[in-house]
């Protein structure tokens, strides 16, 4: 199966301290999409995902659930982002609810036309002086950057409580510190922390800006490509088994051959299969 080729916005650490950028990332197959219907949505899904897809990560050779799951979320992102082009087409159409009057619009864009910028400083840890302003003045705080560790501990979390989460993320992430314990760190503190976390790491631009059809306010939301790329494949589901199922009726390969092609694939011999049928159709007519 062919592979892309991808530098990590990011990197992944080894536990050398090597940097790994480079990314050969094969599209999705039917087991993949088949995966996706079967399991809830949740970042331990997308670590399974990305270490199915990842055929190999700078010098370590295939991924691990365990190097998926240390990958930083930008890179996850980026890597998702990826993955959805060279598997489905660099196309995204998508609908918004707009908070405010609650119209629903539709969305259009190109993956390709997506901001990326990679960090400057690969890491693994940086450092941040706080200010004057803390409470905890000219105290040096080391960090790290939150990974896909993080998200799946941190995720079910967020619903119930936002604030508690935030503070989980920042004990987690803290590395060194001349203060005993991350929890007695004042707002101002935990906030330049997490400026300094955010100015550290590869961006991925989500964000869109529009106006509203229906009421002309203008409004910024956020684009999620996990929770649209794991729908997506949902949706479509039914589509896969009915695509296997006809190939396995006509060529008669078993579904493990089937299960195994990428989409673009499976629709190619679909494509060739029905040019066929209709050939042989119109020649019994004639």
């Amino acid at each position: 199966m062919s592979y892309q080729v991808y530098q990590l916005p990011g990197g992944y650490t080894d536990e050398t301290g090597g940097i790994h950028r480079l990314v050969e990332l094969l599209p999705l197959t039917g087991g993949d999409e088949e995966l996706v219907a079967l399991y809830p949505t949740s970042p331990i899904l997308v670590t399974r995902l990305l270490s199915r897809c990842i055929q190999r990560i700078g010098t370590l050779g295939a991924a691990t659930e365990d190097i998926a799951r240390d990958l930083l979320v930008a890179d996850r992102q980026f890597l998702l982002l990826k993955l959805r082009a060279i598997s489905f087409g660099d196309h995204i159409q998508a609908s918004v609810v707009h908070s405010a009057c609650g119209s629903k619009m539709n969305i259009d864009f190109a993956i390709s036309d997506i901001p990326v910028t990679e960090s400057i400083d690969k890491g693994p840890l940086y450092t941040v002086q706080l200010s004057s302003q803390a409470d905890e003045a000219q105290s040096e705080v080391v960090f790290r950057l939150p990974n896909g560790s993080d998200q799946e501990v941190l995720v079910p979390l967020l619903a119930a409580d936002e604030e508690h989460a935030a503070a989980l993320l920042l004990e987690r992430c803290i590395q060194q510190s001349a203060l005993e314990h991350v929890r007695h760190f004042s707002a101002q503190a935990c906030m330049e922390i997490e400026q300094a976390m955010s100015a550290a790491g590869p961006q991925i631009e989500l964000t869109i800006e529009d106006a509203c059809v229906e009421c002309g306010e203008s409004f910024t939301t956020t684009f999620d490509i996990e929770r649209f790329l794991l729908h997506e494949l949902r949706l479509n589901i039914n589509l896969l088994y009915r695509e296997v199922h006809y190939l396995a009726y006509h060529y008669h390969w078993s579904e493990h051959e089937l299960m195994s092609m990428p989409r673009h694939k499976r629709r190619r011999y679909i494509e060739v299969l029905s040019n066929e049928i209709e050939r042989l159709n119109d020649i019994s007519q004639a």
